[in-house]
């Protein structure tokens, strides 16, 4: 019976430290799991649009969107080079791509790190999205991190990514600059 029982020790232990090993993280430092940013996003008459939350996980960002104000239907969303708005939203520039790579998820050279997939919005208006990116960082110290030099920010497009090279989204209907919380 003693021999059971510690070999049963045994294995939960070895189970126990498997799961310990299981957990830590792989990708950004511990001390970021969990850190929070945001972007008030504002219609070009600046009336607020809502929010985009942005949460460091072990591997990426989880990326919230609670927005209202927009036309039904497909509109792109993408985060972009730099954190500004004004005094319109080509102040923004372009894609978040601090690897070089080109644009669209359909693209057979890969897809930049502020590509996000479409958000859809219900005929009230309104939009609700989470996903999440492995391509983003709100880690200072790392190389996708959207707090480069510049900042970055949000924006939503007027029509649907095409998710090839050419994004297609039209006009810049929304914008938010990707603050810490």
């Amino acid at each position: 019976m003693k021999s059971r029982a510690r070999v049963l020790r045994a294995i939960v232990f070895a189970l126990l430290a498997a799961v310990a090993v299981a957990c830590v993280p792989l990708g950004s430092d511990s001390a970021d799991i969990g850190a929070a940013a945001s972007a008030q996003i504002m219609s070009p008459e600046g009336e607020s649009m809502g929010t985009v939350t942005l949460t460091q996980g072990a591997h990426g960002v989880l990326v919230q969107a609670d927005l209202s104000g927009l036309a039904p239907g497909a509109h792109g969303f993408h985060i972009h080079q730099t954190g500004s708005c004004s005094p319109d939203f080509s102040a923004a520039g372009g894609h978040f791509a601090p690897e070089g790579i080109e644009h669209g998820y359909l693209n057979s050279e890969g897809h930049h790190a502020g590509d996000l997939p479409n958000i859809y919005v219900g005929a009230d208006g309104t939009v609700r999205a989470d996903f999440f990116s492995g391509a983003i960082s709100i880690a200072a110290d790392e190389s996708n991190s959207v707090f480069d030099e510049d900042g970055s920010a949000i924006i939503v497009h007027e029509q649907g990514d095409t998710y090839g090279a050419d994004a297609g989204a039209g006009g810049r209907v929304g914008c938010g600059v990707i603050a810490r919380s």
